[in-house]
């Protein structure tokens, strides 16, 4: 009887233990980014960001949370205390998929643009506090607009990707290029194809009666096909990230 009772609570005890470790293991990836990634209210859709559709992509061991919003830059995400509450809760083997430059180049708004070099100190700040808590920063320089120009698809961000370039080899920080990405999606795809990965509407929808025609924001069909854009970098540069992949 107490083999019996000994092997019940052995068994009960590893099957506790198990669980725990199985909890332990779970990873937060966050994104802190722009409107081209945000989450989207119910009166923009259908404007999507692509780090809503980047959960799909993984098994429930990795918790996708997005912190990108609309209109902000490197500047104003700090500025505002939205990375506060990331970095404190942080953990040790959690990622952060830092994705700025759309804001960051209206220096016209001195609240939300900035110089290329405040740009530059910027993002080594939030890759050095990231690494503070033990946790793996990911740059990824910003998605292309939809700017053709006579079928030529025209680069928009000035020197900000580069920078972002730049900061991730000095650092040596994984690099997601998304500007390469989507300049080449665009390009493959081309002028008019192209319009069915961004936000446009005919007149007489719910949400834009006048209708729109938006060539930063995404379509869920774009975002859709960005965030694959984002896990082939993740298999690319074989992160841990990848063996948690669907």
């Amino acid at each position: 009887m107490k083999t019996n009772f000994f092997k019940i609570f052995a068994a009960g005890t590893l099957a506790v233990l198990f669980s725990f470790t199985f909890v332990q293991k779970k990873t937060k990836l966050y994104i802190i980014g722009d409107s081209t990634a945000a989450n989207k209210q119910e009166k923009a859709y259908p404007e999507t960001g692509w780090g809503m559709a980047l959960q799909s992509y993984f098994k429930p061991d990795v918790t996708v949370d997005n912190r990108a919003l609309n209109g902000r830059s490197t500047k104003s995400f700090r500025a505002e205390k939205r990375w506060d509450p990331i970095l404190a809760q942080l953990n040790p083997g959690d990622y952060v998929f830092i994705e700025f430059g759309h804001n960051d180049e209206k220096v016209d708004k001195p609240t939300v643009g900035v110089s290329l070099a405040d740009f530059k100190i910027n993002l080594v700040n939030y890759v050095k506090e990231t690494r503070s808590k033990k946790a793996f920063p990911v740059l990824l320089t910003p998605i292309s607009r939809r700017s053709f120009k006579n079928g030529v698809l025209i680069d928009s961000h000035g020197d900000y990707p580069r920078i972002t370039r730049q900061v991730a080899d000095s650092l040596n920080v994984p690099l997601i290029d998304m500007l390469a990405k989507t300049e080449s999606l665009l390009t493959r795809l081309g002028d008019e194809p192209s319009i069915k990965l961004f936000n446009y509407v005919d007149s007489g929808n719910v949400n834009y009666p006048n209708g729109k025609k938006d060539d930063t924001h995404l379509s869920p069909e774009g975002a859709k096909q960005v965030a694959g854009l984002v896990v082939k970098g993740i298999k690319e540069l074989k992160l841990s990230l990848a063996k948690s992949l669907k």
